[in-house]
């Protein structure tokens, strides 16, 4: 195992390192660079031109005056000592002060929503496969193809509009009431962002959990139709434990390696909701980056993704070989 662990983080870092080029290029690919932008919006926004010696200035700090590869290598110089660039978008901001801000709460949601998700789709995955055809399958069937189906999203603008329109909401979205968005955490604020917080994990876990529950079943009931588990039952061993000590167990690792996948999916997913509900995530300025080719916060950002979900499979791998002693790695 430890010689699996250490192969796989070799080849993490060459994948990571992979990531990183391409998602530079690509920023870079659309005509123009964020100074141009940056530029044309303070040219609109005084209705004066900006000196060219202002404007070479600009692009001579920010190494815009380079060849594209050598901008990449001067920017993951940095990754050592924490330096990811600036942020001309937001007042040269650092890039590692911007993401400090956002990346613990887009975490948090991501990691919440996939033990909700898991913690509710596999008992009922479960309850499901042990009641075949029978009116609580096909209820649960029938709502995990409604949140499949639906984008979350959506289901933000629905969120959004009943309790605005309906309800008659002054503020519905954010993670915080007004008085608490920019407050020091304390008491106060932790009870004001768990009330907040029920309903984005409800949003973002609905998707999740209604595809976790559908492979849980699925995996679940071809699982019992195998002759072992009729050796098992014909032994006389109890219903509960056919179930969960041996059907379950073997039905749930596909689960296990999905993880992987789920977690930056997860964390990715937040981008689009937390703009619609305006949460103090990665998300808005992970977008606004996009639009403004701001390539250091962006690229940035797309490289945090890269590594949870390189951290995601690797755990997911560690985890599969354990619940599974069939498994051999080295």
């Amino acid at each position: 195992m430890t010689t699996f662990i250490i192969r796989r983080v070799f080849s993490a870092a060459i994948t990571l390192f992979l990531i990183t080029l391409i998602s530079f290029i690509v920023i870079q690919l659309p005509p123009g660079d964020v100074v141009s932008n940056w530029v044309r919006q303070q040219e609109a926004s005084t209705g004066q031109p900006l000196p060219p010696e202002t404007i070479e200035n600009l692009r001579r700090t920010y190494g815009f005056d380079e060849p594209i590869i050598i901008q990449y290598f001067k920017w993951i110089d940095g990754f050592p000592r924490g330096d990811f660039g600036f942020s001309i978008e937001y007042s040269n901001a650092p890039v590692a002060d911007i993401l400090a801000q956002r990346t613990g709460l887009t975490v948090f949601l991501g990691v919440a929503t996939l033990f909700i998700s898991w913690g509710l789709a596999i008992p009922f995955g479960i309850f499901a496969a042990t009641r075949k055809n029978s009116r609580w399958d096909y209820f649960l069937s029938t709502l995990s193809f409604i949140g499949i189906s639906t984008p979350d999203f959506l289901i933000a603008v629905i969120y959004l509009f009943i309790a605005v329109f309906v309800l008659k909401t002054d503020y519905a979205g954010g993670l915080f009431s007004q008085e608490f968005k920019d407050a020091p955490w304390t008491w106060e604020r932790l009870l004001d962002f768990a009330k907040h917080l029920p309903v984005p994990l409800a949003i973002l876990g609905l998707g999740g959990m209604a595809g976790t529950f559908r492979i849980m079943r699925a995996n679940l009931l071809d699982i019992l139709d195998q002759q072992f588990i009729e050796a098992a039952r014909a032994k006389g061993l109890r219903e509960r434990i056919v179930i969960y000590k041996h059907a379950t167990r073997i039905a749930v690792n596909p689960l296990i390696s999905r993880v992987g996948m789920q977690l930056p999916l997860l964390i990715s997913g937040t981008i689009i909701i937390s703009i619609v509900l305006d949460l103090p995530t990665l998300g808005p300025p992970f977008i606004r980056a996009l639009n403004r080719q701001d390539m250091f916060l962006a690229g940035t950002v797309l490289m945090i993704l890269a590594i949870f979900l390189l951290i995601g499979n690797l755990i997911a791998d560690i985890v599969l070989a354990w619940s599974d002693p069939r498994i051999q790695y080295e």
